[in-house]
């Protein structure tokens, strides 16, 4: 990359940093829970409203069964969590769900659990950026009138500061997540003293709406399929828990210590809050329909198309703290960014996982490689492309995209336990020392209730949101599957084709002879040059080749070549239809035909440029000959370059860029006082 194009790199993501300086971008927890919980911590704001709009179905008397979903999400999320640190102490090398799978249930089931995990990233970054964009609406009108644009630009933006590397970035985003946690603590604890000390009445903007329900009189399956629905739709709340798992590597040490630290308390936290919003949502009378436009009744008449429908937890917070008050535009800030945020969760479970897809030959290379800022630069480039795609499909609304999530992190969890209890089963068929099988017991029955759990989780999601969404996430799992399958088909391909032999063959064996052909259409400095390289190499067989396209321009070549007294036979093709590149590709495979132990080496005399519309006026014709001699066997190519004057202009301008420096980018001091780096570095 040039430097003029280099400059505003450095300004966005900073300077490129050095392989050994690796370590220092390791998270201590306080940074790591922000970077890999911020997806289930943010969901709170959420979470609670998709509960509330599926109950809404059957109307408000629907909504004494909240708590009952809420003690069910806790109960999973806490099974969840204590069975993924299992996993984060059984492997710690960063694999994951996709490691678990693979080493313990084989490959294909560790590719159905990549190909879901890969799926609810992209997703992860939709649902939290289009969810943030209307919480900031509630208060910005104008970003509600553009939320495709505003959603972009925020994936943008979280995509850049995400390239600067996981440390920046983390230290960036932890302050709103502490902010927003913090926020919605004193709001439960408010809203508690307020209601049981003060005996206050705590009213929602919408507590004296009505709910046209759109069934009334569930009973029976239909309303065990309404409550499954809700509860599938608030475990909302469990998504980007396997990120930490994802993510050991990413911790300082001990790894699996911290990371599993870090677990507990991102399910501690994410409890409380969710349990504490459900709680006051049903104190404050919190009224959500799913189309709020027709089913909310106000004064007896329907609130129509102008109303915007509020997220939970901002009801929540103005019935506890009071419209416009500094609590409630504290909260409703910081819940807009944390869910912005949230969208980092992915940042670095994706690449990760890319990467290490990438290693196993599931995915192109370049994924595995990190970027200047020691980030899998590439794998952020490609989340963010796929979220953005995603969310101008589906115009950035989270109430349309929420029916695609957690059917993928559901996949990966069951997956995920299932080897983990295989994984106990074969540490057990050897293992004699009684504490530790002991403590594999536990573990394994830990792993046991979870598999069970989540897969009876999964279940309830397919059937429940299916046909609401749900396939288009499956749909995309088997693409994921597919696509990846034929990448380590190819790479295993390539690798058996290109391995080498125990026993000399043909491609190590010497040619017999080197018979080298030089192309020249004119006599000039190219030709000239190109022809003094091809006598150094001191071929078996020297010629020089020409097409005869214009008779007399040939006529001119062959009395200038005899002119100058050229000692190297020059052989003129015809061309009947004025082709070049065909004659030469017949000629050449002739040759090789004839003597297939021959190497046959073409060499081409180029221009070379310093302008980009110059090329197009230049090498056409050896660009398109190099292209076609590239598949054929046993011929070898050779460029030699011609610098024009033009190159030169272009090399001096390069120089004379590399002599600026962008401001702040030279360190102040003289160079001889600035202190070395340490020789381990070097």
């Amino acid at each position: 990359m040039s430097k003029l194009t280099d400059v505003p790199k450095r300004i966005l993501i900073g300077r490129a940093l050095r392989s050994d300086r690796l370590a220092e971008t390791l998270l201590p927890k306080r940074i790591a829970l922000p970077v890999f919980a911020s997806d289930p911590l943010s969901s709170v704001a959420y979470a609670p409203g998709e509960v509330l709009l599926v109950l809404s179905i059957a109307g408000v008397s629907a909504y004494h069964f909240s708590p009952w979903i809420a003690v069910a999400v806790v109960v999973l999320m806490f099974t969840v969590v204590a069975s993924y640190r299992q996993n984060v102490h059984a492997y710690p090398s960063g694999g994951g769900d996709y490691e678990v799978a693979t080493t313990n249930l084989g490959s294909k089931a560790g590719l159905t659990v990549a190909s879901a995990l890969l799926v609810d990233y992209v997703l992860t970054v939709a649902v939290s950026i289009s969810s943030g964009i209307e919480n900031l609406g509630s208060a910005i009108p104008f970003v509600v009138e553009h939320k495709v644009e505003c959603a972009v630009a925020v994936i943008l933006l979280l995509t850049v500061m995400n390239l600067r590397g996981v440390k920046e970035s983390g230290g960036l985003f932890a302050i709103p997540t502490y902010v927003f946690v913090a926020g919605v603590f004193i709001m439960i604890a408010w809203g508690a003293f307020r209601g049981i000390v003060l005996g206050d009445t705590m009213r929602a903007p919408t507590s004296t709406f009505e709910i046209k329900p759109e069934h009334q009189g569930l009973a029976g399956f239909a309303l065990v399929f309404l409550l499954l629905r809700a509860f599938s739709s608030g475990c909302a709340a469990l998504t980007g828990v396997e990120a930490i798992s994802n993510g050991v590597p990413a911790f300082r040490k001990p790894k699996s210590k911290n990371a599993a630290t870090t677990l507990a308390m991102m399910g501690l936290l994410a409890v409380t809050m969710f349990c504490g919003i459900i709680a006051l949502a049903m104190v404050t009378k919190v009224r959500m329909a799913e189309n709020p436009a027709v089913d909310l009744i106000k004064d007896g008449a329907a609130v129509g198309s102008g109303y915007v429908q509020n997220p939970v937890i901002t009801q929540v917070a103005e019935a506890v703290f009071g419209k416009d008050t500094f609590f409630f535009l504290v909260l409703a800030a910081a819940t807009a960014l944390v869910l912005f945020l949230a969208a980092n969760t992915a940042y670095n479970g994706f690449p990760v996982l890319g990467s290490i897809l990438a290693q196993d030959r599931y995915l192109p290379r370049q994924l595995h490689t990190r970027g200047d800022r020691l980030a899998f630069s590439n794998g952020i480039v490609l989340l963010a492309g796929a979220a953005a795609l995603l969310v101008w499909v589906y115009g950035a609304d989270s109430t349309r995209l929420i029916q695609l999530y957690i059917v993928g992190v559901f996949v990966s969890f069951t997956l995920s336990q299932i080897g983990m209890v295989r994984h106990w089963n074969r540490l057990l068929a050897t293992e004699k020392d009684q504490a530790k099988r002991r403590h594999m017991v536990r573990s394994r029955a830990i792993n046991t209730f979870g598999a069970f759990f989540t897969g009876l989780v999964l279940i309830v999601v397919l059937v429940t949101k299916f046909t609401h969404g749900a396939w288009v996430a499956l749909l995309g799992m088997v693409i994921f599957y597919g696509t990846m399958t034929a990448i380590r088909r190819h790479y295993d391909r390539v690798s058996a084709e290109l391995a080498a032999p125990d026993e000399p063959g043909d491609d190590s064996a010497r040619p017999s002879r080197v018979h080298s052909v030089v192309l020249v259409s004119k006599i000039h400095r190219p030709a000239l040059r190109a022809l003094a390289y091809a006598k150094l190499l001191r071929s078996d067989t020297l010629e020089a080749l020409s097409v005869n396209v214009d008779p007399a321009e040939t006529k001119a070549l062959r009395e200038e070549w005899e002119r100058r007294g050229i000692d190297v036979p020059l052989k003129v093709l015809d061309s009947p239809y004025r082709e070049i590149t065909r004659p030469i590709i017949e000629y050449v495979k002739g040759l090789r035909k004839e003597s297939p132990r021959d190497a046959v080496s073409v060499i081409i005399p180029e221009y070379v440029v310093g302008h980009w519309y110059e090329h197009l006026l230049h090498n056409q014709s050896a660009l398109r000959l190099k292209g076609r001699l590239l598949f054929t066997p046993g011929i070898m190519v050779t460029s030699v370059p011609y610098q024009l004057q033009s190159s030169e202009a272009a090399k001096l301008r390069a120089r004379r860029r590399g002599e600026w420096n962008a401001p702040g980018s030279v360190r102040r001091g003289p160079a001889q006082e600035r202190p070395k780096e340490p020789e381990s570095r070097k």
